[in-house]
């Protein structure tokens, strides 16, 4: 039985990706019962009824397309692709030097990633497609609310982002959160102990 999937660019990646469980789907197989499984999108009143029942919220940081099919495997809640990127994947001493444009090209990969292989929950019949967090890099968001906005919209609507992380919980901080909170951007706050860099 092949299928339009056979062909997909990555399908040896996907090959290697461990069984949904015990036995063993094909990657077809394994597509064809994803996409006819309720899907449910984690979001951020998911994360507040999972804390409301005292359920356990799972993260991960992923920075790429092969990371973000693991943990999507894996049935994580929510993926975070994180300034760390600048570090981890880069080669930076510090997080200051990512742009904006580095992240974006990192959180589209990592969106392309999800999605693609189904998740431990599908043995329910109902995968969960977890929230992707995109953290915007110094000085996206420091300059002023409105600058914070534009940029925020960008992991948004170019990187296919469900939210926003920032840092910082001085005053002009929480004002940007209020402004990106009204222009219908879920943010995800970092107090913090000290400022990372």
């Amino acid at each position: 039985n092949t299928q339009s999937w056979t062909n997909h660019p990555h399908q040896s990646i996907i090959n290697h990706l461990p069984p949904l469980h015990s036995n063993h789907l094909s990657y077809d197989s394994r597509r064809k019962h994803f996409s006819t499984s309720t899907t449910k999108k984690v979001t951020s009143l998911t994360l507040a009824s999972m804390k409301r029942h005292s359920k356990k919220i799972s993260m991960v940081t992923a920075y790429d397309y092969p990371s973000a099919l693991h943990v999507d495997r894996a049935g994580i809640d929510v993926i975070l692709v994180g300034d760390s990127c600048a570090m981890v994947e880069l080669g930076y001493s510090t997080t200051q030097p990512i742009t904006m444009d580095e992240m974006i090209h990192h959180c589209k990969a990592v969106k392309r990633g999800v999605g693609v292989a189904g998740n431990q929950n599908d043995t329910q019949q109902t995968a969960t497609t977890p929230m992707l967090v995109g953290d915007m890099p110094f000085g996206s968001y420091e300059i002023s609310p409105t600058h914070a906005l534009q940029n925020a919209y960008r992991f948004l609507k170019e990187a296919g982002m469900d939210c926003v992380k920032l840092e910082g919980g001085s005053s002009q901080r929480c004002e940007t959160t209020r402004q990106l909170v009204q222009g219908g951007i879920a943010v995800m706050g970092h107090v913090g102990l000290t400022p990372q860099a």
